[in-house]
């Protein structure tokens, strides 16, 4: 059981889930395959995590997983993966909030996401079809947006310009983009702001996205 962890400070809040305490084991790290244990299960292996503060008030949480594929590389899901993200609303380092996401298929073989969530507020659950933006709303006029499904790698790195330095020992940058035209498969949802015990938004936190196997 693999637990891959990426830790962002953010001045910003959302609303997120939490799940049964199935899954076991820690190994702190986010990569693109570089490490052969991660590259051996690429479904489970975080690429990288990133979460914004909209000008709408709302949190932006992506993880991107199973990367270096094709630009035509289709998404790569797996049952029996839960992947997550952690938000410490108090500074206290353990999770006030969580958000857990599940993949599926119906009788048809067709791939669905889930995402449960649950905070002070309560537990809500938004599903659909991959490959599809799904948006409900968890309570009358609160709308969670959800999608999941291969997309364009957005990490940047100069990898010629990374080897140009290691060799030469003196800093190089050539601008080129290592990973553009490769795929990951992503998980993007948008949710409203986070609030504290008292009902007020809360926005500074830490936040960090986890990945475990049964």
């Amino acid at each position: 059981m693999i637990k891959k962890t990426l830790f962002t400070g953010l001045t910003a809040a959302a609303l997120v889930a939490g799940a049964a305490g199935l899954w076991q084991g820690d190994l702190q790290a986010a990569d693109h395959a570089e490490a052969p244990a991660a590259g051996a299960d690429p479904v489970a292996d975080i690429a990288d995590y990133y979460a914004w503060h909209t000008t709408n008030d709302t949190l932006v949480n992506v993880i991107t997983f199973a990367g270096a594929g094709a630009t035509a590389t289709a998404g790569v899901y797996d049952a029996d993966v839960l992947y997550g993200v952690h938000l410490d609303l108090d500074a206290d380092h353990v999770a006030d909030a969580n958000m857990w996401f599940r993949f599926g298929q119906n009788n048809a073989g067709d791939w669905g996401v889930e995402a449960t969530m649950e905070n002070s507020l309560g537990t809500f659950v938004v599903s659909g079809p991959v490959g599809t933006q799904i948006t409900q709303d968890i309570v009358p006029s609160v709308p969670v947006s959800l999608w999941a499904g291969p997309s364009d790698d957005p990490f940047f790195f100069d990898l010629a310009g990374y080897q140009d330095t290691l060799a030469t020992g003196t800093l190089s940058f050539t601008a080129a983009d290592a990973f553009a035209g490769l795929n990951v498969t992503s998980i993007v949802i948008e949710t409203p702001l986070p609030v504290d015990s008292s009902f007020q938004p809360v926005t500074n936190f830490q936040t960090w996205a986890t990945t475990a196997r049964k």
